[in-house]
């Protein structure tokens, strides 16, 4: 696998709405593999695509409790609210104070096209929101209450 660079905080990708993914092939595996090495030798915990450079709805995840790939995910429900210290991979070194929903649940797509759902509380729901805002062409210092050192 490869180590993808890493857009950062001024890059016009990260502010534009990606595209569905309609091809589950090679090269989808391939960018999932290396969006995940790339993740991990950051030290991040989710890595979305135009992170990378590429424009599409994919999306890795690994909070410590094993890899999650969502392609092409949806927002099924979210409920409750946590606030807690939030950071990016395309914003190193800067951390916010961030509101999100305390849980969510999210439909996606496999690495081979098949549906499933994910579900997470805490950590795991901050993460599934904040990767996907980035799909949206969100970043997480929109939603910034406060800096913290």
């Amino acid at each position: 696998m490869a180590i993808r660079e890493i857009r950062l905080r001024d890059d016009e990708i990260l502010r534009k709405k990606c595209k569905e993914v309609k091809k589950f092939d090679e090269k989808l595996w391939i960018l999932l593999d290396d969006m995940y090495d790339t993740m991990n030798k950051a030290e991040g915990v989710g890595l979305a695509a135009p992170q990378v450079g590429i424009m599409k709805r994919a999306v890795v995840i690994d909070i410590g409790e094993g890899r999650i790939e969502l392609i092409n995910p949806e927002i099924v429900e979210i409920s409750g609210e946590q606030t807690g210290n939030e950071g990016c991979l395309s914003f190193p070194g800067l951390y916010g104070e961030v509101t999100r929903p305390n849980y969510a649940k999210v439909k996606a797509q496999d690495r081979n096209g098949k549906w499933f759902i994910v579900e997470g509380e805490a950590l795991l729901a901050r993460a599934l929101l904040h990767e996907y805002d980035h799909l949206e062409g969100h970043v997480f210092t929109e939603k910034v209450t406060k800096y913290v050192d």
